[in-house]
This record gives C-alpha cells, sequence and structure tokens, in this order.
C-alpha cells in the first residue's frame, strides 16, 4: 500500500533510484546523529557553565549582603566585577523577568540557561536576555543587585558550526559519490542505447565496458545480436535462393503454356502460374524487409500522399483523407512504402473500397488504412501479423489463398522503425471492416 503511494513521487530512473538508495539513509544517519549530539553535547556544556556562574553570582550576592552600608557594598561590587569580567551594580528595584517561553524556539541553549540559573539562584527576581548579553537582578540587603554578561559565560553559543561542517562534508563527498555513480551508470546507458538502436534495425558500435556485471551483461548482448544477425541474414538468403530459383522452371513454363493460348486448361495454369509469382514476389519482399536501409529524413504526409496517389493511378478505390504535411520522421522510405503499399492491396484484396489518413497523437504519428471487407475478428488479431499465417475463414478464401505475408512484412517494418502495427475494427461508416494503424514514434521513447 505504502509502495504504491510513493511510486508517483519517486523517480523512474535507475540513476536516481540508486542515488536515492545510497544517500538518504547516510544523510538520515548523518543528521540524527548530528542532532543527537549536539543536543546531549551542547545541554552538558550549557549546565557545567551556568554552575560555574551561580557560584560566582553567590559569592558577590554574600560579599555585598556582608557590607556595613551601602557605599561599602556598591564599592566591594564594582571591584569584584572587574575580577570576574563582569558588570555588577546595586539598584532600587529589578524590570520584569523573562522566562523561556519567551525565547526563539530555536534557541534551544537560551532556555536551558534560564532554567538553570532559575534552578541555582533562587535570589534571583529576574533575568534578561538581548541577543548575547544577559543581565540578572537578584536581592540583596541594599536592593538589587544586577550583573550584566555575555551569553557566552553560561551558555555554548556555536553548536551550529558543527552542523555546518557536517553539511559542507556531505555536500562534498556527495557530489563526488555522484560523479561516481554517473560513470557507473555509463555503460549501462550506453548498453540500452545499442538495444534499443538494433530493435530498430540500426547497429551502433558497442564494446562492453563497467563494472563485471554490465561488461557481462554487454558481452552477452553482442553475442545475442550477432546470432540474430547471422539468423536473418541465413533466412533472407534462404527465401530469396528459393524464389529466385523458382523464377526459371515457372518462365519456362509460362512460354510453353503461352503455345496453347486456344486451349482452356493452359488458361487455368497460366493463372496458376500468374499466383506462383505473385507469391514468389511477397517472398521477396518479405526478405527485403530485412534488408538495411539508411535512414533519412522523410516527410511522411508526402510518402503516403505518393503511395496512394500511386494505388488510385492504377485503377484502385482508394482515398487519401485530408492533404497532409508531414511531418519530417527519420524513416526507412522504401521499407516504410512497402508496408503502406500492402496495407492499401490487403484492404482493396478484401474489401471494395479503402480510405488512408496520416493524424498525430500522443508522441506518434498515425497511418491508418480502413476497408468495407468483413475484417478480423479480435481474437485473431495476434495470428494475423504472424508470418505465413492465412486467417481464410475470417477474411474470405475465395479471394486468393495468399502467402500470408502481408501484415508480417508491415509489423517487421513498423518494428524496425520502434513503432509497432495495431489492428481493430472500423468505426467510420461504410468502411466497417479492418482498421490498421501505423504507429511510428515522433519522438524518442
Amino acid at each position: 500500500m505504502l509502495g504504491r503511494l510513493l511510486k508517483p513521487f519517486l523517480p523512474r530512473g535507475l540513476f536516481w533510484r540508486a542515488a536515492l538508495i545510497v544517500f538518504v539513509p547516510v544523510a538520515t544517519i548523518l543528521l540524527v546523529v548530528s542532532l543527537a549530539f549536539i543536543q546531549r553535547h551542547y545541554d552538558g556544556v550549557t549546565r557545567q557553565m551556568t554552575g560555574n556562574f551561580v557560584l560566582v553570582a553567590d559569592h558577590l550576592r554574600d560579599e555585598v549582603d556582608a557590607a556595613p552600608d551601602r557605599a561599602t557594598a556598591e564599592a566591594r561590587a564594582a571591584a569584584l566585577a572587574l575580577v570576574f569580567d563582569l558588570n555588577a551594580t546595586v539598584v532600587p528595584t529589578a524590570p520584569p523577568t523573562a522566562t523561556a517561553e519567551d525565547l526563539p524556539f530555536y534557541d534551544l541553549s537560551g532556555r536551558l540557561a534560564i532554567r538553570e540559573l532559575e534552578r541555582g539562584l533562587p535570589e534571583m527576581t529576574s533575568v534578561l536576555l538581548r541577543r548575547a548579553d544577559v543581565s540578572l537582578w537578584m536581592t540583596t540587603r541594599y536592593g538589587q543587585l544586577q550583573l550584566d554578561f555575555g551569553l557566552g559565560r553560561i551558555s555554548a553559543r556555536n553548536p551550529h558550526q558543527m552542523l555546518v561542517l557536517t553539511l559542507v562534508i556531505g555536500l562534498g563527498m556527495g557530489f563526488v559519490s555522484f560523479i561516481y555513480l554517473k560513470n557507473q551508470m555509463r555503460p549501462m546507458q550506453r548498453l540500452a542505447r545499442a538495444a534499443e538502436a538494433f530493435g530498430r534495425g540500426q547497429t551502433l558500435p558497442y564494446r562492453p565496458a563497467g563494472a563485471t556485471e554490465v561488461r557481462a551483461a554487454g558481452a552477452a548482448f553482442l553475442e545475442m545480436r550477432e546470432r540474430i544477425e547471422r539468423h536473418i541474414e541465413q533466412r533472407t538468403l534462404l527465401l530469396s535462393g528459393i524464389s529466385h530459383d523458382l523464377r526459371t522452371p515457372l518462365t519456362r513454363m509460362r512460354l510453353a503454356l503461352s503455345m496453347f493460348d486456344d486451349e482452356p486448361e493452359a488458361q487455368a495454369l497460366l493463372a496458376d502460374v500468374a499466383e506462383m509469382e505473385a507469391l514468389i514476389d511477397r517472398f521477396l519482399d518479405f526478405t527485403r524487409s530485412e534488408a538495411e536501409e539508411p535512414v533519412s529524413p522523410t516527410d511522411l504526409g508526402a510518402l503516403v500522399a505518393q503511395r496512394v496517389h500511386e494505388a488510385a493511378r492504377l485503377g484502385r478505390s482508394v482515398d487519401l483523407i485530408g492533404a497532409p504535411e508531414g511531418p519530417i520522421l527519420p524513416l526507412r522510405p522504401q521499407l516504410l512504402a512497402r508496408a503502406v503499399d500492402n496495407l492499401i492491396g490487403n484492404a482493396l484484396r478484401y474489401g471494395r473500397k479503402a480510405r488512408v489518413s496520416v493524424t498525430s497523437a500522443q508522441g506518434w504519428a498515425i497511418i491508418s488504412v480502413e476497408d468495407d471487407g468483413p475484417g478480423i475478428e479480435p481474437q485473431h488479431y495476434d495470428r494475423a501479423i504472424r508470418p505465413f499465417v492465412r486467417l481464410d475463414p475470417a477474411r474470405g478464401a475465395s479471394r486468393g489463398a495468399g502467402a500470408g505475408l502481408g501484415l508480417a512484412i508491415v509489423a517487421d517494418a513498423m518494428r524496425s522503425h520502434g513503432g509497432r502495427l495495431d489492428l481493430a475494427r472500423g468505426e467510420t461508416p461504410d468502411f466497417g471492416g479492418l482498421l490498421a494503424r501505423l504507429m511510428l514514434p515522433q519522438g524518442r521513447r
């Protein structure tokens, strides 16, 4: 319960969390120990100094009381005042006394000094504290004996020195610790950047550094990245090799069948050959999606408008909603263009018309493609973006079998851009089929 309440106020980064773990206990211990030591130490010093002054005050009062007349009493008081380094005079009356409650709340030693004077000098009738000076009055035979002296005579006045020293040393060591902690976190930040870039299809130079555990994680990441790159390369070579090898016999079959144009069986076989060539094109598109393409600043609105115009030029019923301008994003233009083409082709394959729009929301640039086809059931969304998975019962098998790579190509293209592909049911009137959204981050997330 307490953790959930404090979670919104705690930092999310590892650096500041580690800083809190290190510095909060240390700062708490230093503060508690300092305050406890200052209170006990300076209370003892104040009691001892006040007790010594009570002896001096009692001696002065006794000497004044023992004088035979008022003039002698005043002379004795003045002489003893020079010996004890204070001012002593005999006055007729005393002003109203001050109490410990009249002092500021932070003057703990002053409060303690007044209490000790009241306890040690029963004859004291009044006492006043004015910053660094003290005046007290005691009853004698000849009136009120007024004693004026510095507050440092009965109280230790520099408890702040230890607090200041502790604070300065704590800040200095904390600064050194922050620098050391930041240096320890820097290798982890580099590892995170390299992993994030690899998730977007980029390979950043990275060398393991830092503590032993961070080096081990960095070495494991490099091995993993190498294995994934080798696997992708092997899969790409395998698919592209098979696809290219199949084109030669398919071309021979097409040439042979073209000589029998009048035969109905030949027309059916030519349709099968065309479908096989379309499947091969899909395989090649899938392998090209894994190839590295340099990232360049690209006008997303212009790219989408170009793909929609190209599809409309081929006689397809597709509309672009609005006239999008920008945003300018670091993209792989050819890879993203293939993803948009696949979505438009997928929409028109299962529907009669499609509409495309480009919007921005909450740090994302969104390309939306809607169709008026049968759509996909929500429980099949995850399966629909897997390679070589065909949802013929859900999308209509009569439209052609396909290779099950259209949405997989789009999903791979989005992952290489650090985005994602979202599927939903269209809510626009006359477009209640599949709604596919390409989510592209507009900033580092």
